[in-house]
């Protein structure tokens, strides 16, 4: 049976890039459908995976012969396990231009750490997360929030090729056992889940590596650390502060989101959405799916950064800036299915605490009634990326 390809919206960004750069880097957490993307828009090139313990042992022992073996264009999948190649990769795209390579990794430490020493400006980068609201919706045929919530938007389950109760298990099994122990060499593995557990409790909170530390056990150096190995795996992301003005009384610290609503609640020991219906993390995991899909917006356009969260020392706070081309567009997320008045306060003030123009205004929620025509547009979540 033909496994269904299902689309994705960086695939305009990535074959743009490739008519200008020799070399397409695509970054991103295990099971993300990087390799999957790959092989769709270039069915040509020939795949050699680092995985393969044989493949790579030529790969490292002659990477000239390992380079060299195919004038077409090849596909290393997995390079973080053979970062020798890039520099010798970089030589052979400034030697003949025509020359072609895709590369794809899961460690963003390993491979940006070789991009930047080695084909800086000669690469094309991109960072793949789960998939989007917009790149699932033929496949989730109305599926409620709670479902979607857990099932999460790995390619997997949304393509229905396994089930957020199987995957998700096996998922942080394998990251514990191979990411972790290569990056951290961790002994005590369950104290790092339980570190990656108190995460998922904080989700769409300030950041505190103390506080942690002291439920955790370890000191708070050692927290830091582990969570720059959870940023590299791209399990979660730090959503920074916005501030024009260092001088303002402004919260400096990032609010913490897990990139993928489905592995917070296997780590929150959520086991179904009718648990979840009823679970006090609801309306976090909800927020946390509406950041995401803004910091997606932006990676699919082969862009960074541009998004962030306003809060001052007043408790003026908004939950999402998007910052493009000069302007802001100001989002407030909210889990409740009926509209409330009170939503809007914050967007009404939101220009008199930031000095670029906001030029958008609008309430992301779980009801269908919707308003686009207002100063503040009132937006199911399925229809955010209209607001993008």
């Amino acid at each position: 049976m033909k496994i269904q390809y299902l689309s994705r919206d960086m695939e305009k960004a990535i074959l743009e890039a490739s008519d200008y750069y020799g070399v397409i880097c695509v970054s991103g957490p295990r099971q993300s459908g990087k390799s999957t993307l790959l092989k769709h828009l270039f069915p040509n090139y020939v795949e050699y995976s680092m995985k393969d313990m044989h493949v790579r042992e030529f790969a490292m022992n002659d990477p000239v012969a390992f380079l060299t073996q195919t004038t077409e264009g090849m596909f290393l999948d997995e390079i973080q396990k053979a970062p020798v190649l890039m520099e010798y990769i970089q030589g052979i795209v400034d030697h003949d231009p025509n020359r072609k390579f895709l590369l794809t990794g899961s460690s963003n430490f390993e491979v940006m750490k070789g991009v930047s020493e080695s084909l800086a400006g000669r690469a094309g980068v991109f960072e793949l997360l789960p998939m989007t609201l917009a790149e699932t919706e033929d496949t989730r045929n109305d599926t409620d929030l709670s479902r979607l919530l857990y099932d999460g938007l790995y390619p997997a389950v949304a393509a229905g090729k396994n089930t957020a109760r199987m995957f998700y298990p096996s998922y942080v099994k394998t990251y514990i056992e191979k990411d972790v122990r290569d990056l951290l060499k961790i002994q005590d593995q369950m104290q790092f889940m339980r570190f990656m557990k108190l995460c998922a409790a904080r989700i769409g909170s300030i950041f505190v590596a103390t506080e942690l530390a002291s439920e955790v056990g370890v000191d708070s150096k050692t927290i830091t650390r582990w969570l720059s190995v959870l940023q590299a795996s791209y399990l979660v992301t730090l959503l920074p502060p916005y501030y024009e003005n260092i001088s303002k009384r402004l919260v400096k610290s990032p609010k913490l989101y897990f990139n993928d609503t489905g592995l917070a609640c296997y780590l929150l020991d959520i086991e179904s959405p009718k648990q979840l219906d009823r679970d006090k993390m609801r309306g976090a995991l909800f927020e946390n799916m509406i950041v995401m899909e803004v910091i997606k917006h932006r990676y699919n356009q082969g862009l960074e950064g541009g998004v962030y969260f306003y809060r001052d020392s007043n408790q003026n706070e908004v939950d999402i800036l998007l910052k493009q081309e000069g302007e802001i567009t100001a989002i407030e997320v909210k889990s409740s299915m009926t509209y409330h008045p009170s939503f809007e306060k914050s967007l009404k003030q939101v220009a008199e605490w930031v000095e670029t123009p906001v030029t958008k205004r609008a309430i992301v929620y779980a009801g269908d009634f919707e308003n686009t025509h207002g100063v503040i547009q009132l937006l199911n979540y399925r229809n955010l990326k209209e607001m993008l």
